[in-house]
């Protein structure tokens, strides 16, 4: 292993996969840093699933690679799966077993087997003991899949829309067991639900049909986004200027948004496309940001911003 496998958890180059003539996950290439927490967001149909099932080997690509944990996804082994935990909203569980049974089950296939860890979130997330999985709530289905993710303490946990459907005291159950256990871990969840997203996540990927348009620390993309306001403009038309993105008028007051404001020329070009008018800035929570690169996608949907 080298030293970058050392610090990146997951590196993609390239990672294509092609369904007949839609590509579903176009030019991939990102790397996740190990010990972050990053959500990849983007609109339903935006490429998420079929990216973690790339990376988890259960689709192969059509071009491209990726390397988790160092090792190529292709040839990821049962010991490398030691490692790495994997939850689907979609996964299917041995229903006609019981939570405290899944458990039992799984322990002997990971020498990693946390029984204190294990008892402690079985407490914390109110799992029930004695009904089989399938008669309880898809909540608690997603808490014991959950559970029995996290119990060996794996290297990585990889969450493909585990909030989808889930009331809001469940979703905080999740969160709170993800970050009470994440030490050291590397987590990939993939998500359109930015809510919960900005209360986990240190690290955001922006995925529009197939393609990633951004990828960067939170705090990173937080400082850089600022909605714009220039008050008495002398036109309603925005200047070319492609870190700019229009958000209209109301009344005499030009808005937009500067994807680059954390440059140090940010307000010299301002000042320079606005020298008689006012001008205020303000910064913007990280649900606007999304719905901002979520309709510049639309537009453009291969454009980076």
């Amino acid at each position: 292993m080298t030293r970058d496998d050392m610090t990146i958890a997951i590196d993609t180059s390239d990672l294509t996969r092609r369904f007949r003539r839609t590509e579903a996950v176009n030019g991939l290439t990102m790397q996740i840093p190990t010990g972050s927490i990053f959500a990849l967001l983007g609109p339903n149909g935006a490429g998420k699933t079929t990216t973690i099932k790339l990376l988890m080997n259960l689709l192969r690509p059509s071009r491209g690679t990726a390397r988790i944990l160092g090792v190529d996804s292709q040839h990821l082994s049962w010991r490398d799966f030691q490692r790495i935990g994997y939850v689907s909203e979609n996964q299917k569980l041995p229903e006609w077993l019981t939570a405290e049974e899944l458990l039992a089950y799984c322990k002997p296939m990971y020498p990693g087997w946390d029984d204190q860890l294990a008892a402690k979130l079985w407490l914390d997330l109110g799992i029930a003991a004695a009904q089989k999985l399938r008669h309880l709530s898809r909540g608690t289905r997603m808490k014991a899949a959950l559970l029995s993710s996290l119990a060996y303490r794996p290297e990585l946990v990889v969450l493909d829309e585990p909030f989808t459907g889930l009331d809001p005291l469940v979703r905080d159950e999740l969160i709170r067991a993800l970050l009470e256990t994440s030490d050291d871990r590397t987590v990939l969840v993939s998500s359109h639900d930015i809510d919960e997203i900005e209360r986990l996540a240190d690290w955001i990927g922006f995925i529009n049909d197939g393609r990633l348009l951004l990828a960067e620390p939170v705090s990173s993309i937080l400082a850089r986004f600022r909605l714009v306001e220039v008050i008495d403009a002398e036109s309603d038309r925005l200047p070319a200027e492609p870190r700019w993105i229009a958000q209209g008028t109301a009344g005499r007051t030009l808005r937009f948004i500067d994807t680059d404001h954390a440059s140090h020329d940010a307000a010299v070009r301002i000042a320079a496309a606005f020298p008689s008018a006012g001008v205020r800035t303000s910064p913007m929570p990280l649900r606007d940001i999304f719905v901002t690169l979520a309709r510049r996608a639309a537009a453009s949907p291969a454009e980076r911003v």
